[in-house]
């Protein structure tokens, strides 16, 4: 049994009140760490030290090169400690080791591309009507950024945010999930032996009414970025409006996948497979919605099956595992609740439906990969986001009917398109309503490439060049050059 400590200021610290909670396997269903339970004080000292490393110090006399350097030497850490923080992971969310491995092998990337671009966002000479005067523009950090992140992947959707934060020169406070805290306090300590003044990259864990709120409350905090549900991306975000304060909300999806009958059929199996079983449908990104043209769907359904029905459950630690359990016991009675309202709707069981109990699953919290068929798009098995390993197929007859059928949601995170002709491909993708349309594969992510949300699904964009400048403001400046001041009651 491990005992964890906050991270504030460079050390580990107790949280003020001293008491902990505790965390469980997924798999096991067993306690394996005790989870430092802070409160509005840890929150305090944590966005003073934050703001203070911010105002003075090495932090901010560093240049932006200088800055860069300390996040490339993270990168090497987090490389080097990849295996042990994977393993971490699966412990705490239950996902398999095979992809917690690929994605911490992964990170580094993100400091190293972020750590490059933090001296390279260049302000701009302006051109100005007026004569006499000379103006230009610098980008600045917009401050502290409360960073609150999700359970499903803590380490890659943190990174998404911290990574941005410290190339524009920010410093940053961390709530990651009560559920899965242990692997960002153990990131937390790599901060410190790659150079970092103290009090850049703090992490205070705890719930939500007791840290994440008064995190997202204090006058300290300039921008909250968030990683969750809608339901909660929504409260703070209207929080954060009447204190003024910058926000990026990367929220719930309800994605289609959306199958032509000119595709590449056996991939698009696949596609589909991985879209929604993958990670458990764990994801925000999950393919929950698969969208069939009719003179296919039969046949796919068919194939769709017989790849579904080999999902192998069990350890996520083995490499053999395909499927693992569900991270968190709430969510577990979650998926099953939404299972038995697909049935009452009327939507057609074709696979799964049950709790998983097979050989190897354990005291785990397993749900079977379910499928359902025929599902109409009113259903709120198609509307509603479940988070979990269950997928609703849907019919469609053309190009428009599946138009209308994707973009019915109000959600807007991702969608994706299966079919060998690229015009069409360029028409679904423009007319798409998502943040990310993926052509003939899913779930590709990068440093590189811009990720957020349309409508319900979020604010703001991560990734790419792009998720710098959310955590930049920029400030002009005017110099005269030889202007003569004229009637001082009358604006320049």
């Amino acid at each position: 049994m491990r005992r964890y400590q906050l991270r504030i200021d460079g050390q580990s610290v107790d949280a003020a009140g001293g008491t902990w909670f505790e965390t469980q396997n997924p798999y096991t269903g067993r306690t394996w760490a005790e989870i430092p339970r802070g409160d509005a004080r840890d929150v305090d000292r944590a966005v003073k030290v934050a703001h203070r490393a911010l105002s003075e110090g090495p932090w901010a006399e560093m240049t932006a090169t200088q800055r860069g350097l300390l996040m490339y030497r993270l990168a090497d850490l987090i490389a080097r400690d990849a295996n042990k923080l994977a393993e971490t992971e699966v412990r705490d969310n239950g996902k398999l080791f095979a992809e917690m491995q690929g994605q911490l092998n992964y990170i580094p990337q993100w400091y190293r591309y972020f750590g490059g671009l933090a001296d390279k966002m260049q302000g701009a000479t302006l051109p100005l009507d007026k004569k006499g005067y000379f103006a230009f523009t610098r980008h600045e950090p917009v401050g502290v950024v409360a960073a609150i992140t999700p359970w499903n992947s803590p380490l890659m959707l943190a990174s998404w945010k911290i990574a941005p934060a410290l190339a524009a020169g920010c410093t940053v406070v961390v709530k990651p999930s009560e559920f899965t805290s242990a692997s960002t306090l153990e990131l937390a300590e790599l901060f410190d032996e790659a150079g970092f003044p103290p009090g850049v990259f703090n992490v205070v864990t705890g719930f939500g009414s007791e840290v994440g709120a008064p995190l997202v409350e204090h006058p300290l905090v300039a921008k909250i970025s968030f990683t969750g549900s809608d339901l909660t991306g929504r409260f703070i975000n209207e929080k954060a409006a009447s204190l003024f304060k910058h926000t990026a909300m990367e929220l719930g999806g309800k994605s289609a996948n959306v199958v032509f009958a000119d595709a590449d059929i056996e991939q698009a199996v696949f596609g589909a497979i991985s879209g929604i079983f993958a990670a458990t449908g764990q994801t925000c990104i999950a393919g929950s919605r698969l969208l069939v043209q009719d003179s296919i769907y039969d046949d796919f359904v068919e194939k769709l099956l017989a790849v579904a029905k080999t999902a192998r459950m069990g350890d996520p630690m083995d490499a053999d595992t395909q499927v693992g359990p569900i991270t968190t016991p709430p969510q577990f009675k979650k998926v099953l609740e939404y299972i038995d309202i697909a049935r009452g709707e009327g939507a057609e069981l074709l696979l799964g439906g049950e709790r998983g109990n097979q050989a190897g699953c354990g005291n785990g919290w397993f749900v079977q990969p379910t499928i359902f068929g025929d599902v109409r798009n009113e259903m709120r098995i198609a509307q509603e986001e479940v988070f979990g390993p269950v997928l609703s197929i849907m019919r469609f007859k053309d190009e428009a009917d599946a138009i209308r059928i994707a973009n019915g949601v109000r959600f807007g995170l991702a969608a994706a398109v299966w079919t060998s002709d690229i015009g069409r491909a360029l028409r679904m993708s423009e007319k798409l309503q998502a943040g990310t349309v993926w052509i003939n594969t899913y779930r590709a992510v990068s440093f590189m490439a811009p990720f957020g949300g349309y409508k319900d699904s979020g604010l703001g964009r991560e990734n790419g060049i792009d998720a710098v400048r959310e955590y930049l403001q920029t400030k002009s400046v005017w110099i005269n050059s030889g202007a003569v001041t004229g009637n001082p009651f009358v604006m320049r």
